[in-house]
């Protein structure tokens, strides 16, 4: 995302402030509702309920539009996803505050429900898509390749999918760190002080949710454990290691952040970016801390663009959309159907960072648990 997609407390609560503004905002109007065709578009769960993919194109280019927040057009490659979808379907995308953090979804949705620009779709970090989903405020739907899409990786009623992901990294400024960090353990040595940022604050950022996780399994943590990963920042913060300034292209390249705890496919994609700008923007996967996750898809169940949204999701999920993703350093959701059926691109997916073993994933109950220990824990962490 890279842009930060979690520039937490600012921008934050400057959406929240706009959130607010558009909920009293007079003379807005619901467009909700869409019979396309006889067809019931804010209920459907499938492309078989418009009479087929054709038929659901045919609805979403009636409504002509598509409001999506918080996708960074160098987030996971969403710019190019965003062009190409227009381009195909003829559909305009309205991308709004694309630097939103996951919790900015969730409330944009809570607070604009029947309005224009409510979010038809969301993009979230697995903890708020579970959150979401308990809350009522997505649309069941199951895209045309959700039989693929392994278990664990989606709601059983298509809720909530997973799409893309990759795994906790350390993104470092080669020409102004002398030795990059390769591990949590590196990241307390004093010749870091100063320099240790993260890509959003915790509490309402997937990426950064997931690198207290990861800190965590680095120093005796499990999934069942977030404890010792706040207790790590605590201690980077003491040692005066923590830099509370969130990750962008824009503070890499004015040296604010000269090394960033991110998704390994935000620092990748940083890494020929910065290149042109004369930065050697170097990227590790922790050796003690190894996590992997990945973002959710969801339909606002009050999308004012209900067949849009769910055309949105077809394009995700297709054999385009996620060698798109693929060509952001993201690891899409079917790569392992994708290259058993030989539709992955493969000179993408040889680009991807390296790592070794299989990935473990927290349950539900666990993300809920960790969610709640990081809420109740982080500030005071990081406050001393």
């Amino acid at each position: 995302m890279f842009t930060s997609r979690a520039r937490a407390a600012g921008a934050a609560a400057a959406l929240t402030v706009v959130t607010a503004a558009c909920g009293a905002a007079p003379g807005t109007q619901a467009t909700t509702q869409a019979s396309q065709g006889g067809v019931n578009a804010a209920t459907a769960t499938s492309a078989a309920d418009f009479g087929g993919l054709d038929k659901l194109v045919e609805a979403a280019k009636k409504e002509g539009n598509l409001h999506v927040i918080a996708l960074p057009p160098n987030w996971a490659n969403y710019g190019e996803i965003i062009e190409k979808f227009q381009a195909k379907y003829g559909i305009k995308i309205e991308s709004e505050t694309p630097d939103a953090a996951s919790a900015d979804e969730i409330n944009a949705v809570k607070t604009r429900k029947g309005q224009d620009r409510a979010p038809d779709v969301l993009d979230l970090g697995q903890s708020f898509a579970l959150s979401g989903a308990a809350e009522g405020l997505f649309a069941p739907y199951k895209v045309q390749t959700f039989d693929k899409i392994p278990e664990g990786q989606k709601d059983a009623t298509g809720l909530w999918v997973n799409d893309y992901g990759g795994y906790v990294s350390i993104g470092c400024d080669a020409k102004k760190i002398t030795t990059c960090p390769t591990s949590f353990a590196d990241l307390l040595k004093p010749e870091y002080k100063g320099k240790v940022a993260m890509n959003g604050n915790p509490t309402k950022a997937g990426s950064a949710f997931a690198g207290v996780y990861a800190a965590a399994l680095a120093n005796g943590g499990s999934f069942d454990d977030i404890q010792p990963g706040i207790d790590f920042f605590k201690k980077l913060n003491a040692a005066g290691n923590y830099n509370p300034v969130e990750t962008t292209p824009a503070t890499i390249e004015k040296g604010e952040t000269q090394i960033s705890i991110d998704w390994d496919y935000n620092n990748a994609a940083y890494a020929p970016q910065m290149t042109a700008k004369g930065i050697d923007w170097k990227v590790n996967v922790p050796t003690d801390g190894k996590y992997f996750q990945m973002y959710a898809q969801a339909i606002n169940k009050d999308a004012p663009h209900p067949a849009a949204a769910r055309l949105w999701q077809e394009y995700l999920y297709s054999a385009e959309g996620q060698n798109l993703f693929l060509k952001g350093f993201a690891r899409p959701v079917l790569l392992p159907t994708m290259t058993a059926d030989g539709t992955v691109d493969k000179a993408l997916a040889e680009k991807l960072p390296s790592v070794d073993g299989s990935p473990a994933f927290p349950t539900t109950a666990q993300v809920d648990a960790a969610k709640a220990k990081l809420a109740s824990g982080w500030d005071a962490a990081i406050s001393g």
